[in-house]
């Protein structure tokens, strides 16, 4: 008997670097500035064995792509100004998650996987605000349960009235589960149904069709099937003409070049994570920069993505994917950084001071992505600011990040690195706002907003363990006596603690201040969510999840809880 598909989801390499030669489940077709993007999924193009993804379904394979895409969008093609979300098959728009997948995936799959979906559907559903290019979903077919999470992210919703075209969220009653990537949340907070309705819409497996659908705020437009496609391309180009998008040239995202070791560890030109297995525990070292910033904007532009901090985040990223995917034991993620802290707010400094740039603004916007990307994952997160680290500017964040930080005070024998510092800049205060709308620094002091104001006054001054420390801006300062058994004392207890503890303590501590769409996403609906997939109502043997398709409704324990 070969391995179950929950032994597959451990074991294999799952690797989210792709590029359009390798996709199988999306084209996308440029006409000035409209991209009309087509999803048309090869059934038999899972990323595991055991399930078909029939009827445009999908699973995480399909969204790597999707978040590629998006990516794409921004940095290879900045003309384009709408893109059109659409089907390439007739009479089916998206049947959303592959039932299937999710019936035979290890519990710690679906989250994560359902997780990055999530932060798919945030990208481009931001990228109206942040870059100017608007998405436009229109539905022709059945647009069901994942489907209408994919159109409601979108900033436009177009469906064609007729007897096959549908918006539906019927994971309660189908499947025992809920909307777990949005669908709940954007329903109420974004679309802003009726609550009423919004449950009857929930409670519904045939969904809402034509005029009602309109009627009830599920889409923007109900639109004749004579008149769909033509109308769509229409109203693309009258968004189009009506953006102030700031447009250029492109640039080419190369292949993200990493090796990995024989005991898993991770190299990239910017990024080395070394594993301690035995420990439970992967440190993050980022290197700072070795030469001088891009002279302009123009000259950043050439560097394409070989420009410091483009090439940075894009390492990065790829190294927290990869460790929450691959590397599930791995409990503690240890940050560090080495080089020169002028250097790094001198990167910055190039892309704050050109924020009209197309490409200085990418890359501002993608280091928001990464951070909060880090914000919402599930391990335990510490920051070492050690001799001669460059914890500056956007590297700062991550100190505001972790969950602790612990920084080397006055000089240690025989360590002839410079003293630690930290410095803020100018971005610390806006450009990179967490996902309840508040800086990380107006996070940490939600109960001294006037503390806020006083460490804007230090921008750009470097501040040695003791200042930091009064400041608030680290948790802990040792010196060479104490540093080794604090960080040893602190790593053990870490690694004895529940990981379900720790992740269920660490969520709700971070996330201090104003509820969002955002935070509800990944507070509410996303815990709730994973309370049920663990519940034998969806995934027991008699379950709804297992029994779809087989004709036999699922058999449920009435108890509520």
């Amino acid at each position: 008997m070969g391995p179950s598909r929950e032994d597959a989801a451990v074991t294999k390499l799952i690797d989210f670097r792709t590029d359009p030669s390798k996709y199988r489940h999306w084209r996308v077709d440029y006409d000035g500035d409209v991209a009309n993007l087509y999803m048309d999924v090869d059934e038999d193009g899972g990323l595991f064995d055991g399930y078909q993804l029939k009827l445009n379904s999908y699973d995480l394979g399909v969204d790597i792509e999707l978040s590629d895409i998006v990516q794409r969008m921004r940095f290879e093609h900045p003309e384009v100004k709408v893109v059109v979300m659409q089907s390439g098959k007739d009479k089916v728009f998206c049947a959303g998650a592959n039932i299937r997948m999710l019936g035979g995936a290890a519990h710690s799959h679906k989250v994560n996987f359902c997780k990055f979906t999530n932060e798919t559907r945030n990208t481009y559903e931001a990228a109206e605000a942040d870059s100017g290019q608007k998405y436009i979903a229109a539905v022709k077919g059945s647009c069901a349960g994942g489907g209408y999470e994919l159109a409601i992210a979108c900033n436009h919703i177009m469906l064609t009235d007729d007897s096959t075209s549908s918006v539906a969220l019927p994971e309660v009653p189908l499947l025992a589960v809920l909307p777990g990537t949005g669908g709940l949340t954007r329903v109420t907070d974004k679309r802003k149904v009726r609550r009423d309705l919004a449950d009857v819409f929930c409670s519904i497996e045939e969904g809402v069709r034509g005029k009602r659908a309109k009627d009830w705020d599920l889409v923007d437009e109900v639109i004749p099937n004579s008149k769909f496609d033509a109308t769509v391309q229409e109203r693309a180009k009258e968004f189009a003409a009506a953006s102030k998008k700031a447009t250029g040239t492109g640039i080419t995202l190369g292949l993200i070049d990493r090796t990995i070791g024989e005991d898993g560890s991770l190299s990239y030109s910017l990024v080395e994570v070394e594993l301690d297995r035995e420990r439970r525990r992967a440190t993050i070292t980022i290197k700072g920069p070795e030469g001088e910033p891009p002279a302009d904007a123009a000259a950043l532009e050439g560097q394409g993505d070989q420009s410091y901090l483009l090439k940075l985040a894009r390492e990065l990223d790829d190294a927290i994917l990869h460790l929450r995917l691959n590397e599930a034991e791995l409990g503690l993620l240890i940050f560090r950084t080495q080089g020169d802290p002028e250097a790094v707010l001198a990167h910055e400094k190039l892309l704050l001071d050109n924020k009209d740039n197309w490409l200085a603004n990418e890359i501002l916007q993608y280091w928001k992505r990464v951070l909060k990307r880090i914000d919402v994952t599930s391990r335990s997160l510490v920051a070492l600011v050690e001799h001669g680290s460059c914890f500056a500017g956007v590297l700062a964040e991550l100190l505001w990040a972790v969950d602790r930080s612990y920084m080397m005070e006055d000089e240690f024998e025989g360590d002839n690195r410079p003293v630690a510092t930290v410095t803020m800049s100018d971005g610390n205060f806006g450009q990179y706002p967490m996902g309840n709308d508040l800086t990380r620094l107006e996070t940490r002091f939600l109960g001294q907003p006037g503390h806020v104001a006083e460490l804007k006054a230090k921008t750009g001054e470097p501040l040695e363990a003791e200042d930091a420390k009064e400041a608030g801006l680290v948790t802990f300062a040792y010196d060479d006596i104490d540093w080794e058994d604090e960080i040893r004392i602190f790593m053990e207890e870490r690694a004895s603690f529940s990981p379900d503890a720790m992740t269920g303590m660490e969520a709700n501590l971070r996330f201090a201040g104003p509820e969002t769409m955002e935070t509800r996403i990944f507070g509410r609906l996303t815990a709730w969510q994973n309370w049920i997939f663990n519940r034998p109502n969806a995934v027991g043997e008699e379950g709804a999840l297992q029994r779809y398709g087989s004709g036999v409704r699922g058999k449920y324990n009435m108890e509520r809880v």
